[in-house]
């Protein structure tokens, strides 16, 4: 994450004597390490001028891959590179000489391996029980990045079925590929369930990467990893085509190592889709999310600092004050110690939804795919139990069966915890706090620094401030902010619906 600035993983394998996994001996960076960690304004001047070309730009990508993801210090964070990718980028190419541009023209994208391509690609929510076939059409985000000029370059590991499957799982684990691990201390996690995005961006594998977030998915894995993560508005941005866990907070989002780059992809992916009636409102609230990079947006601001949600760690506490003085310094009124309401009584009501949304969706999605030995939940959880060598040799799933064992959405313990969290984590929980202090946006550690990746045991229940707005269906942006003995940590910025203009040039000015 960095020092109020934009980090650039210079050198992967320099990075790995931080401490924890044994360094790999001095070496020089692969070749095109300078496009590796460029922007996307660089990039595209660099391909204005002629110095570039989209195809370089994917073999320079593609050859950092081979290097130092799949050989090397193995950060595992690409689960397939796309084999159409370099003819795509000659594509672009030869497309930005007869004028076609624009700002991801030729510039190579990564997407979580739960977002369909109707490509030659598998999608399969790093499950292996998917991978007997590729899905038959493009996701709608897919699409749009495919519309704005992109070349999707692959895909990326995660943790499987987006973590949603045991309670016990290891983040950036899946029986498709394996375990992606954090390019800045390898036996440290990349955080999930968007582990490889998010390690890949930060490694310089990819410029840009989609994530997808149910409850910290975006969030924690970019701030482990040095980078910004915008988890948009429920509806801002289509689902069709994403493998699903909840309708009410599912979300796909940018994971890059800027604010800027960020806006620019969420600029591509934003609007209004008949596949998913809750982007209904998307058209009237999509824009060009670069018309709000202000350096001077925190002028004039009200931020309030949910400390609540910001953990006992003296260390990222120590960072939480520096970003709060930055903030003040440039002109923000800095509200501190905000308490939001019912942030702690949710109770079970947020997995009850979860596990009957799961079901639900998850049966529809499947009815999508043709030619895979599974069509409904009831057949996957058949189908990891013949095959639990492969699929559940760390940890079980338990979130399976306690899905498969709901009715319909009609059932009154479903509406019911529906209701309660739509009241509770909105209107009368991050709406309240900021109404009750004229705020516009919170503020906190977005979580501890990334924890020692356990196999055995799982992830370890450590604080964090990504719940409240993914319960809310609310948009948050977490923006690194230093770090604690090498490893990164954001800060997470959130607020009402709708709110990413402010929340943008509110991230951007920090940063």
């Amino acid at each position: 994450m960095r020092s109020f600035g934009k980090l650039r993983v210079l050198g992967l394998v320099s990075l790995l004597t931080c401490g924890g996994a044994q360094a790999a001996p001095a070496s020089p960076p692969p070749s095109g390490a300078d496009e590796a960690h460029a922007s996307i304004a660089t990039l595209q001047q660099r391909m204005a001028s002629g110095k570039l070309d989209s195809e370089r730009l994917v073999q320079t990508f593609i050859e950092r891959i081979r290097t130092l993801d799949q050989a090397g210090p193995r950060v595992n964070a690409v689960i397939e590179l796309n084999p159409d990718a370099l003819s795509i980028a000659k594509q672009r190419d030869a497309e930005r000489g007869h004028g076609k541009h624009g700002a991801l023209w030729g510039i190579p994208v990564l997407l979580k391996d739960n977002l369909d391509t109707g490509d030659r690609m598998l999608t399969t929510a790093g499950s292996l029980a998917l991978a007997a076939a590729p899905a038959p059409r493009d996701s709608t985000v897919a699409a749009k990045l495919r519309e704005a000029g992109a070349v999707i370059l692959g895909k990326t590991n995660l943790s499987e079925w987006a973590n949603f499957r045991s309670t016990r799982s290891t983040s950036g684990w899946s029986g498709r590929g394996g375990l992606t691990r954090n390019p800045y201390v390898l036996d440290r996690t990349a955080c999930g369930s968007s582990s490889g995005s998010a390690a890949a961006v930060a490694a310089g594998f990819v410029s840009v990467a989609i994530g997808t977030e149910t409850n910290g998915s975006i969030i924690c894995p970019a701030a482990a990893n040095g980078i910004v993560g915008i988890k948009p508005t429920v509806g801002l941005v289509s689902r069709a085509g994403i493998v699903p866990i909840s309708s009410t907070q599912d979300t796909a989002g940018p994971m890059a190592r800027d604010v800027r780059d960020a806006a620019i992809v969420l600029s591509a992916i934003a609007g209004g889709d008949p596949r998913d009636p809750a982007t209904a409102e998307a058209g009237r609230h999509a824009t060009d999310y670069t018309r709000f990079l202000d350096p001077g947006a925190l002028k004039g601001k009200r931020i309030g600092v949910v400390r609540a949600l910001s953990g006992d760690n003296p260390d990222v506490k120590r960072l939480l004050d520096q970003a709060i003085a930055v903030l003040r310094a440039h002109g923000a009124s800095v509200i501190d110690n905000v308490q939001i309401p019912h942030v702690n009584d949710y109770g079970n009501a947020e997995t009850t939804v979860l596990l009957y949304q799961f079901k639900h969706g998850l049966d529809a999605y499947l009815a999508t795919r043709k030619g895979l030995p599974v069509h409904t939940l009831a057949d996957l959880i058949a189908w990891n139990e013949a095959h639990a060598a492969e699929e559940m040799p760390w940890f079980g799933q338990e979130l399976f069966t306690q899905a498969q064992a709901k009715g319909p959405l009609t059932d009154k313990a479903y509406t019911d915890a529906l209701a309660k969290l739509q009241t509770l984590a909105g209107p009368q929980g991050i709406d309240a706090a900021m109404s009750a202090h004229h705020l516009d946006a919170l503020l906190a550690p977005a979580q501890d620094p990334a924890w020692r990746i356990d196999l055995v045991n799982g992830d370890p229940n450590l604080p964090s401030a990504y719940g409240p707005a993914a319960v809310a269906g609310y948009p948050s942006i977490t923006v690194p902010a230093g770090f604690v003995h090498g490893l990164p940590v954001g800060m997470l910025f959130f607020g009402r619906k709708w709110s990413e203009p402010v929340l943008i040039g509110i991230a951007y000015a920090y940063e």
